[in-house]
């Protein structure tokens, strides 16, 4: 089979890419409950809300509240997005949210001015800054992320010159600081990735910083999200971002339609790993389970697959 990893880490964004995006706003009860039972299923890190302007993300305004309204699972990261100081120091007061350093960088100006409010390399030098403030906190730097790393909605062809220079910008910056490399993930935040362009982007990063971990946050916008898995897990990634159900999507992303579908699905692609025989950690009965709850909560059919089908495991009993 390849390069296949022989475990596969999933990092799950439903409760907060998922319902950030819904037009509605749900209860605080009906949340936790999702997370509670996501907490169940093996998962090992769930993210849980953003710390952002209630303006802009009306629907996370409770952040603080939801944290304290779930029930913590020893072993398992419950995190959450900032944006800036003023959301870090929010999300720092919660003991429940696990903490850590992260760099988030752009491709664009259109995008970062968008969601940031700032240029690209203006992000730059936040992130830097930044750094001195998880230094203050004794958080290491674990994540690194590249936005629209294959495309942007808003100034469209990213080059793979752009992408190499924001890991130039990260390995440069671990270097002068004597910091181990953190994973660099390379966000497909708005559906232009495609499978050859997904391996050809991750050989272009490793051998730009050789031995760095990758991994992924594909989105399904335009129906090629478990083809892009499916060509990472080819090229040996072993760590992705996903959503339950299928939720998700960037409420600042320009597309055509609202209805645009959302980050990859949890539960389709264990399911695919466990077909190529790849361990996850999972308990893929009890992630469905997950996703026809927040199907129900949500109150309309969410784009995940095998919520709907069933996986073959019942069918191979009979």
């Amino acid at each position: 089979m390849g390069n296949l990893p022989a475990f596969v880490e999933f990092r799950e964004e439903g409760p907060r890419e998922g319902f950030q995006i819904e037009k509605r706003r749900f209860s605080l009860e009906a949340r936790a409950k999702v997370i509670d039972a996501l907490s169940e299923t093996g998962l090992k890190q769930i993210q849980v809300a953003s710390f952002v302007s209630p303006k802009a993300v009306p629907s996370m305004a409770d952040a603080e509240e939801l944290f304290k309204a779930i029930n913590p699972r020893e072993g398992i990261r419950y995190t959450g997005v900032w944006l800036n100081k003023r959301g870090f120091e929010r999300i720092v007061e919660l003991p429940e949210a696990y903490l850590y350093g992260k760099m988030v960088l752009y491709t664009t100006d259109e995008f970062c001015l968008m969601n940031n409010n700032c240029t690209a390399g203006e992000m730059q030098q936040k992130e830097l800054d930044f750094l001195n403030v998880y230094d203050s906190y004794d958080l290491p730097l674990e994540d690194a992320y590249i936005l629209t790393a294959f495309g942007c909605n808003l100034s469209g062809e990213v080059p793979l010159s752009t992408v190499i220079d924001c890991v130039k910008f990260i390995t440069g910056v671990c270097r002068n600081q004597s910091r181990p490399l953190p994973n660099i993930y390379l966000a497909d935040t708005v559906g232009w990735a495609n499978p050859e362009e997904i391996k050809r982007r991750i050989e272009a990063v490793r051998d730009t910083a050789p031995g760095v971990r990758l991994g992924l946050h594909l989105h399904d916008t335009r129906g090629l999200g478990a083809a892009n898995f499916y060509a990472a897990l080819q090229m040996g990634i072993d760590l992705f971002d996903s959503s339950v159900a299928g939720l998700g999507g960037c409420p600042f992303a320009g597309h055509k339609s609202s209805n645009a579908a959302g980050n990859i699905c949890t539960e389709d692609m264990v399911f695919m790993c466990h077909e190529l025989g790849i361990e996850t950690g999972i308990d893929l009965e009890k992630l469905i389970a997950v996703a026809g709850l927040t199907e129900e909560i949500i109150g309309r059919t969410l784009p995940g697959k095998i919520m709907h089908s069933g996986p073959l495991s019942t069918l191979r009993k009979r």
